[in-house]
């Protein structure tokens, strides 16, 4: 298996919007819970949100709840993460990962606990 690999990070301005995409090979999305991470520096990795395929259900932190999207694309193996309204307390490195194939559905438990498939982040810096 392939890591994920995001991209589409950058340096946007507060209120701004990105869309950062999750691209993998090797694995096919529709068959994992997909999830989006963030570090930001001197601050533990964070679970942001997560979607299944197999049946539609999301996940989303409090934290970025109604100013966040998480979708995929079966088609393309991608999986998206719409992220407007931006802070700069938004500012960090953004992951996604995939999950053990032992998981269906997307729940708090397996975005904190049930990813194994890591890959290269991409860094998003929101300016105030």
């Amino acid at each position: 298996l392939s890591a994920a690999a995001a991209s589409g990070g950058g340096l946007v301005q507060a209120g701004r919007s990105l869309r950062l995409s999750c691209a993998a090979s090797g694995i096919t999305f529709a068959d994992y819970v997909i999830g989006w991470f963030r570090q930001a520096p001197g601050k533990e990795r964070e679970g942001v949100s997560c979607i299944s395929s197999r049946d539609g259900s999301t996940y989303y932190a409090d934290s970025v709840k109604g100013r966040f999207t998480i979708s995929g694309d079966n088609a393309k193996n991608t999986v998206y993460l719409q992220m407007n309204s931006l802070k700069p307390e938004d500012t960090a490195v953004y992951y996604c990962a995939a999950s053990s194939p032992h998981y269906s559905y997307c729940t708090r438990y397996v975005l904190s606990y049930g990813m194994d498939y890591w890959g290269k982040g991409t860094q998003v810096t929101v300016s105030s």
